[in-house]
């Protein structure tokens, strides 16, 4: 089975599609077969000025039509799309996705933020840790950041905070959306024991590539620190050329390592595992299960 998800978030819009195999013992395995991302920047209209420029309104329609041609060639016949932070709150966000449906047939969901933290626990990924342990899901994007925390196996909480990196590089996250977002945490994981941090998005998975860790090893709060002084210290050109960052991950890196950051403290969190895994695999999961559904009800 042939399934594709498309995540337009903030900062970025990603296709990807990926082939959904049953191993001999019933369990779905998922092989990524292809990700296209184009950084569309959207945050940086809609958390200035409340809306999608022209511009920008042209670039989705020609990512939107060429991901169309991609679905087609690769004889993708399931698809899930969706839109997050930045599309939530533009005024016109409607009447782009009407267009979009006009001229690709393709339709957009714009989703909640409880839906995003929902769709990035869909992807299963604490199913192979410690039933014992509490875990908090990080997903930082252009917008919003996503919050998911469960223990002993059971889900406590979800809920995502208007705090994201483009906002922050806009001025838009005032000190009290912070000490919201602290007290949250500090309330809602009080009393669990030893929470680990499980961190999702662009600029978490850069930065564990640029610790070369091991798959499936931790990062240290330590580590995150270090690598937010030595970024903060440096210029967006810097980070370019010194740690071959495309510049629509330079200017957003500082301030997604210090949400991290601030988490991880609040929750009192030392290490955080980086999966290689953001919203359009759990849009392929939940894609996954709904084709499932339908064929067994056939």
């Amino acid at each position: 089975m042939r399934l594709a998800a498309i995540d337009i978030g903030s900062n970025a819009a990603r296709l990807l599609i990926t082939d959904v195999n049953e191993n001999p013992a019933g369990k779905a395995e998922f092989i990524k077969t292809m990700l296209v991302r184009v950084p569309l920047r959207l945050g940086f209209d809609v958390f200035d000025k409340g809306e999608i420029s022209k511009i920008k309104a042209e670039k989705i329609i020609k990512t939107i039509k060429s991901y169309r041609l991609l679905l087609d060639v690769y004889d993708v016949r399931h698809l899930k799309a969706c839109a997050t932070s930045a599309m939530r709150d533009a005024v016109n966000s409607a009447e782009i996705i009407q267009k979009v449906k006009d001229e690709t047939g393709l339709e957009i969901e714009i989703i909640s933020g409880d839906q995003e933290a929902s769709l990035i626990y869909e992807n299963h990924i604490a199913d192979n840790m410690a039933k014992d342990e509490s875990y908090l899901y990080i997903d930082v994007g252009g917008g919003s950041t996503e919050l998911t925390f469960f223990s002993d196996g059971k889900l406590i909480f979800k809920k995502s905070f208007n705090i994201g990196t483009i906002r922050m590089l806009k001025n838009q996250v005032t000190e009290a959306t912070w000490d919201e977002l602290k007290e949250f945490i500090r309330s809602k994981t009080k009393g669990y024991h030893h929470v680990t941090a499980i961190g999702t998005g662009g600029n978490i998975n850069k930065v564990f590539s640029l610790s070369k860790r091991k798959d499936g090893k931790p990062l240290s709060l330590d580590l995150l620190r270090e690598y937010y002084k030595e970024f903060s210290n440096l210029t967006v050109t810097q980070r370019i050329s010194l740690h071959k960052l495309r510049e629509d991950r330079a200017d957003v890196i500082v301030p997604a390592l210090l949400i991290y950051i601030n988490i991880m403290r609040w929750a009192d969190a030392e290490e955080i595992y980086v999966p290689k895994i953001g919203l359009a695999d759990g849009l392929i999961h939940t894609l996954y299960e709904e084709v499932r559904l339908r064929e067994i009800e056939v």
